[in-house]
């Protein structure tokens, strides 16, 4: 990837990692309290792999982000609205589950979540497609914590 605008692409890193960031205030703290005492699936995985996995997910995104700020297109307002949108949803979904320990209004909004990626995917697709291939995983990843989220809701009535 020839970078264009290093100041555009770090400025992208920074805006996810630091949704990932603000997301971990709220997650941190009730890792080793809260969640601990939850009834969780046995697919649920071990609390040591959702951090790599995360801040992977956010380095794609923001690549994924700057490649469609760099993009000529005159279409990419509605892109960016949509990724940003994404970005909050996923920041409130941490501190709707682990902040406010709500694993059902959790679910709703991680529902919500996944509808705006995949809008924000179809979006990028049109103004750049590998853009829209980085976004590939964060969806997959978002999809098996959907069934987590649902699973976990189900454990604990």
């Amino acid at each position: 990837m020839k970078v264009y605008n290093i100041k555009l692409l770090m400025l992208s890193i920074i805006l996810c990692l630091g949704a990932g960031g603000l997301g971990s205030v709220f997650t941190t703290p009730a890792i080793g309290t809260w969640y601990t005492t939850l009834n969780k699936p046995v697919f649920s995985p071990p609390n040591f792999i959702f951090a790599p996995v995360w801040i992977t997910l956010y380095i794609l995104m923001a690549i994924a982000f700057y490649l469609v700020l760099i993009n000529k297109s005159k279409d990419k307002k509605m892109a960016i609205t949509f990724f940003l949108t994404q970005l909050i949803l996923n920041v409130f979904w941490s501190i709707i589950f682990f902040g406010l320990h709500n694993p059902i209004f959790a679910f709703v909004e991680i529902i919500i979540l996944w509808i705006a990626i995949f809008l924000t995917i179809k979006s990028f697709y049109k103004i750049s497609r590998n853009a829209s291939y980085l976004l590939i995983p964060y969806l997959l990843w978002v999809s098996f914590a959907s069934v987590l989220n649902l699973s976990i809701v189900l454990l604990n009535p």
